[in-house]
């Protein structure tokens, strides 16, 4: 009987421990997902200025302006992770095409608003590319417990589900972006 209950009293606290786990490292996985979302935003929002700035000295660059804009509409909009991610390495690409875009004019790589405008993209895409770091790692962890013995059963009862990884749809997108602030 002892035993029996000593047994019993075992398997209840690894219950206990193992799902307090699993809300740990989905809470991470969570948190980690907001940190990608607040620099996709501030990217966004960065996008308008930018294509303004842009618009003034590159005026037949219409269609990539367009197409930057698009796409940064597209990006604020509720979405699954992989899709965020395939919105985010597109508007990534098209905003790269731009600066390259940008250094065949001489005006617009001195003008002051411009060159804040970059330096601000950059900081974004650096702290974008920490938060996808993080979140990826805090994923790897949460999937590998759901998926282990025997937390995987205690997942399964309760209800824990595999989170998808912030994965880069372009190989080109793993190249760090190239730019000239002089």
């Amino acid at each position: 009987m002892i035993v029996s209950l000593l047994i019993i009293g075992i398997l209840f606290v690894l219950v206990i421990t193992t799902y307090n786990r699993l809300i740990r490292l989905r809470n991470n996985a969570r948190e980690g997902w907001s940190g990608i979302d607040v620099q996709l935003k501030r990217r966004a929002d960065l996008v308008p200025n930018l294509v303004t700035t842009v618009k003034g000295y590159a005026t037949h660059e219409r269609q990539l302006l367009e197409e930057i804009t698009n796409l940064r509409n597209q990006s604020l909009l509720g979405q699954t992770v992989p899709d965020q991610a395939k919105t985010a390495s597109e508007l990534g690409r098209s905003l790269k095409r731009l600066m390259f875009i940008a250094e065949a004019y001489p005006d617009l790589k001195a003008d002051g608003n411009f060159l804040k405008l970059q330096q601000q993209l950059s900081e974004i895409e650096d702290y974008l590319q920490k938060s996808r770091r993080y979140y990826n790692g805090t994923v790897r962890e949460l999937n590998i417990k759901i998926e282990s013995f025997p937390s995987n059963i205690i997942a399964r009862i309760f209800g824990f589900a595999k989170f998808d990884f912030f994965a880069l749809s372009d190989e080109s997108d793993r190249m760090v972006p190239e730019i000239n602030l002089s």
